[in-house]
C-alpha cells in the first residue's frame, strides 16, 4: 500500500494522475491572446504564457481572463478527484493538485514548453487546503505589491509554503498533501530559475512593462 490506497486501486490514482495533467496541459494565456487577436503570447515579452505575460500585451482583462482561468483548472482538478476517489480523497486530491501544476508547467501540446505554475498551483492550493492556499495567495499579493515584481511575489511565497503547512494544526510531514505541497513549491520555484537570475541582477521587468 501507498499512503493506504490498495493495489488494485492504483489504476484509478493513475487515471486520476493522467486526468488532471490533460486538465492542467489547457493553455488559457495561449488560446484567449490568440482569440482576442494580439497573436501567438509565446512571441511577445517573455514568451510565457500566463497572466502575467499577457499583461504585457496591454489587455488587462485578457490578463485577468487568464489568471482566473488557469486558477479554476488547478481547483477543478481537484474537484475531479474528490468526486472519482471517494475513498482514498485526500491522497486523490494531493496527486490531482501536482499533476495538474506539472500539465501547466510542461503541456505536451506546447512541446513542454508552459507557464510557471503560479496562478494553477495557487488554485490548487485553495481546494486542497483552503487555508494555506488564502496565505499563500495573500503573501503573493502583499510581496508582489511592496517589490512591484510579480516573480518576486510568486518566488517569495511558494518558497515559504513549506511553513505554512506546518503551522499550529496544519499538516502533518507524513500527509499527502505535504508532500504534494512541497513539490509543487519546488516545482514553481525551479521554474522561475530565469527570473531569480534577473532578480539578483536587478534586470526583472516591473508589473505593467509591455516589452520585458
Amino acid at each position: 500500500m501507498i499512503y493506504g490506497i490498495p493495489t488494485y486501486d492504483l489504476p484509478l490514482m493513475g487515471g486520476v494522475a493522467f486526468l488532471s495533467y490533460l486538465i492542467g496541459s489547457v493553455p488559457f494565456g495561449l488560446v484567449l491572446t490568440a482569440l482576442s487577436g494580439n497573436g501567438d503570447i509565446r512571441k511577445i515579452g517573455s514568451g510565457n504564457i500566463g497572466a502575467t505575460n499577457v499583461l504585457r500585451t496591454g489587455r488587462k482583462g485578457l490578463a485577468a481572463g487568464t489568471l482566473a482561468l488557469d486558477g479554476t483548472k488547478g481547483a477543478f482538478a481537484v474537484f475531479c478527484a474528490f468526486v472519482l476517489c471517494p475513498f482514498h480523497t485526500l491522497a486523490a486530491e494531493s496527486l490531482a493538485a501536482l499533476c495538474v501544476v506539472l500539465g501547466h508547467c510542461f503541456p505536451v501540446w506546447l512541446k513542454f514548453r508552459g507557464g510557471k505554475g503560479v496562478a494553477t498551483g495557487l488554485g490548487s492550493l485553495l481546494a486542497l487546503m483552503p487555508v494555506v492556499g488564502l496565505c499563500c495567495c495573500a503573501l503573493w499579493l502583499i510581496f508582489a505589491k511592496v517589490t512591484r515584481i510579480s516573480s518576486a511575489g510568486a518566488i517569495l511565497a511558494f518558497a515559504m509554503l513549506p511553513l505554512l503547512m506546518i503551522r499550529p494544526g496544519g499538516v502533518a510531514f507524513s500527509s499527502p498533501a505535504y508532500l504534494a505541497g512541497a513539490l509543487i513549491a519546488a516545482v514553481i520555484v525551479l521554474r522561475h530559475h530565469a527570473n531569480i537570475s534577473r532578480l539578483l541582477r536587478g534586470t526583472e521587468p516591473r508589473i505593467g512593462r509591455k516589452n520585458a
